[in-house]
């Protein structure tokens, strides 16, 4: 396709390190000499980003597992994932709260994002700390900035967040209980709306390209000759040099050899609720899944496969009305 017949791509992304390859690959004009016009829209909650996706304002997002359900599941918005994204949040305690173990947390303020990772980490590190749900308070803070701000200001106990938050939060003497990393909760993606798959293909191609060459660039050139990047995504100057990157990878799918050495699964025996839509969740990561089974099995008939296989076997038996496929995972195939 000529690169006069490319078409703008817009991408909306909240301000956190996930996405900062994105912002690299834009700033040292990459996108530009691939001849792709990227628009980078923000958003300092995940609610104003997926409201603004439901209207087709944008063709694309780096989102959460938790937050594409619902938009899937809930609202019928059709999305496709197309890579995973690096990064992580940290459970942060305010200082004054005198927290220093996740068994403390009883009666105490944990501001968090509705159906988001946010959400779903909070409620695993408080099953693994056995601590009941009306043993906690759960106040929704979806704004990410006001979060932030009231963790500081001592209005709330404790918060999951990203960097650049995590890092400001811990640089005023917070701390960091735990990450998502140690919860073993892998959670972004990036993901376009079915027209957008169907419409520019070519389009997301070169941002993927993109991506790959910024994930490059990190890895070759110290973060002081970036730094007006970090500080454009929220890192305080004082910061740029010190904040923790995320181990940054390209995204690719698995390798051919990668995909004959999966191991094979065999597809469990599934008796079909009659009365419930059907879900096939083809995810080969238990954690993963696990998010999906807690969020939708109580509205919903979830059918489970490992790989790309045996998601098209299963199809195949059991017809269920949506299916969600992760497009990195092993055995994929694409239909």
């Amino acid at each position: 396709m000529p690169l006069s017949e490319l078409k703008p791509l817009t991408l909306g992304m909240m301000p956190t390190l996930e996405g900062l390859p994105f912002y690299i690959a834009r700033s040292e004009g990459i996108y530009d000499s691939l001849g792709l016009d990227l628009t980078i829209l923000p958003f300092n909650s995940a609610n104003d980003r997926d409201a603004v996706f439901q209207t087709g304002q944008m063709d694309g997002m780096v989102t959460d597992y938790p937050s594409a359900i619902t938009l899937q599941a809930i609202h019928h918005t059709e999305l496709g994932f197309i890579f995973k994204n690096d990064g992580y949040l940290c459970f942060i305690v305010s200082k004054e709260s005198r927290i220093n173990q996740p068994e403390q947390l009883i009666e105490k303020n944990i501001a968090v994002s509705r159906n988001t990772v946010v959400e779903y980490a909070t409620d695993q590190l408080l099953n693994k700390a056995g601590i009941k749900y009306a043993e906690t308070n759960k106040p929704e803070i979806s704004q990410l900035p006001l979060r932030l701000q009231m963790l500081q200001y001592n209005q709330i106990d404790a918060s999951f967040l990203p960097d650049p938050a995590a890092s400001i939060a811990m640089n005023s003497k917070n701390k960091s209980l735990i990450s998502t990393q140690e919860l073993g909760i892998e959670f972004i993606a990036t993901a376009f709306s079915r027209k957008a798959l169907q419409e520019k293909r070519k389009e997301i191609e070169l941002l993927i390209t993109g991506y790959n060459l910024g994930v490059n660039h990190i890895k070759m050139h110290p973060q002081s000759e970036w730094k007006q990047v970090l500080m454009e995504i929220g890192v305080p100057e004082n910061l740029t040099g010190l904040i923790a990157l995320p181990t940054y990878r390209k995204a690719t799918r698995p390798s051919a050899e990668a995909i004959e050495k999966a191991p094979q699964k065999e597809i469990q025996n599934i008796t079909i609720a009659k009365d419930k839509l059907i879900i096939l969740i083809a995810e080969d990561n238990e954690s993963n899944y696990k998010l999906f089974e807690s969020i939708l099995k109580y509205d919903y008939h979830l059918i489970h496969a490992w790989d790309g296989q045996e998601a098209v076997n299963m199809f195949k038996e059991y017809g269920p009305q949506i299916v969600l496929i992760d497009i990195m995972q092993k055995r994929i195939i694409l239909l």
